[in-house]
């Protein structure tokens, strides 16, 4: 096949495969440690190279036996203690996927301090293996060994640091809180970046004329998009392009993935596709709506008859709450049009209207949770609530949202009295200040 012209070295660093190469590096639990391996013998060296007659004082001096000793015993120590933080990883990644969400791991693998301390116990290890080779017995370097016992101390701090971390934040409510703080931050980004978008919900933006298609060359969901590249490129060959998927979208190969509307030229279907993420799963990264899903996804795992933990339900839609709330004063649209400096349009995106993010947000929880008294009266008390905050415009969703709660309670709940109850908003489930339902 020929190589289109200047086209290889793009090919080798297109954005869609620097984005799965920083989604690869974000999530590596080997990568942080290897490094930290590294340093580990660079400053090793730089301790034997420093090791100077003068110092350390007499009293920090050690003879060849000890500091082979104390060097053999931190390099063991090292060793048993990253297979300790490993079996805390497994029992981590159990709890997550039997009792959580799944999904929850994509933001797991990405902690820093479960990194550092990796890096840590990965780069005390290399430093006293480093330090044993240059022991003799007229020589001994006596800063490295202290150095290395000052290293086992930070070590054995982190550890305990960590271990504090995750056995708090290994709760529903810490992690929901995590899940829906990051979701929230993902959507202020994306609503800035799609702020200055022309608005347009018809389709006189996209130019008369043929329509050319670039599809994808293999499946996956499409986990971001180089927004900026794809204008850039609009610009080049004077077309619009249409993303007709939503970030998230699973896309099959040879499927649709952008058109080509109007334009001087073609650009190449290998520069479109390079400026589109595409991989096996979802990411949060462009993705908010991804945040809401793990939050869902750990409600109604709460609610299964296995778990039978409606409380945790009722925790998690707390931050539902949050989350729609700041959902709910933004400006949604059904379509996204960004133009270029000039004002005119080179970039058509779909997005979640508040329909999409409110049916995610409470339709699964109402039907898994449809027999637990606290759980509908949470969501009485989310629905009224936002009903109170939110404008106007959001209201007939809300409304209709709340009809199908009634529904689902009257055949849930036969009893008059019971229904009764179930209807009352609570913002604690049971046990708060509650109002009859409208």
């Amino acid at each position: 096949m020929p190589r289109e012209k200047g086209s290889g070295m793009r090919r080798i660093v297109s954005w869609a495969a620097l984005f799965r190469l920083r989604q690869y590096t974000k999530a590596s639990l080997w990568i942080a440690p290897l490094g930290g391996m590294a340093l580990g013998v660079i400053l090793a060296e730089c301790a034997i190279a420093a090791d100077g007659a003068d110092w350390p004082p007499s009293g920090w001096r050690y003879s060849a036996t000890t500091a082979a000793g104390v060097l053999s015993s931190i390099v063991g120590a090292m060793v048993a203690l990253l297979g300790f933080v490993v079996t805390i990883g497994v029992l981590v990644i159990q709890q997550a996927t039997g009792a959580l969400s799944p999904r929850y791991m994509r933001l797991w693998y990405r902690d820093r301090l479960q990194k550092t301390v990796l890096a840590t116990f990965t780069g005390t290890f290399a430093f006293a293996f480093s330090l044993l080779r240059s022991i003799e017995s007229n020589s001994v370097p006596d800063l490295g060994v202290t150095l290395a016992g000052a290293a086992v101390a930070v070590s054995l701090l982190l550890l305990l640091v960590y271990l504090n971390r995750f056995t708090h934040n290994l709760r529903p409510v810490a992690i929901a809180d995590l899940v829906g703080r990051t979701g929230t931050s993902v959507f202020a980004r994306e609503a800035t970046e799609v702020r200055g978008s022309v608005p347009d919900d018809g389709e006189s933006v996209t130019p008369q004329g043929p329509v050319a298609f670039v599809r994808s060359t293999h499946g996956g969901a499409i986990q971001a998009l180089d927004k900026a590249g794809l204008v850039a490129t609009a610009v080049r060959h004077d077309c619009v392009l249409v993303v007709p998927h939503l970030i998230g979208d699973f896309v099959p190969p040879d499927a649709v993935l952008v058109e080509i509307h109007g334009g001087t030229s073609a650009p190449g279907p290998r520069r479109v596709t390079g400026l589109v993420a595409l991989d096996v799963e979802r990411t949060i990264e462009q993705d908010p709506a991804f945040a809401l899903r793990v939050l869902v996804d750990i409600a109604i795992r709460a609610l299964s008859p296995a778990v039978n933990d409606p409380t945790t339900a009722v925790q998690v839609l707390n931050h539902i709450k949050s989350f729609l709330s700041v959902v709910g004063r933004a400006r949604l649209r059904g379509r996204y049009v960004i133009a270029d400096d000039r004002g005119r349009p080179r970039l058509v995106l779909h997005g979640r209207d508040w329909e999409n993010y409110l049916q995610l947000a409470v339709s699964e929880i109402r039907d898994y949770g449809a027999t637990s008294t606290q759980v509908c009266r949470r969501l009485y008390a989310l629905l009224d609530g936002l009903l109170d905050t939110l404008p106007r415009e959001r209201h007939p969703a809300l409304r209709r949202e709340l009809d199908l709660l009634d529904q689902s309670v009257d055949r849930s709940f036969t009893d008059p009295t019971r229904r009764t109850i179930a209807r009352w908003a609570d913002r604690q489930g049971i046990g708060g200040r509650f109002r009859p339902n409208r």
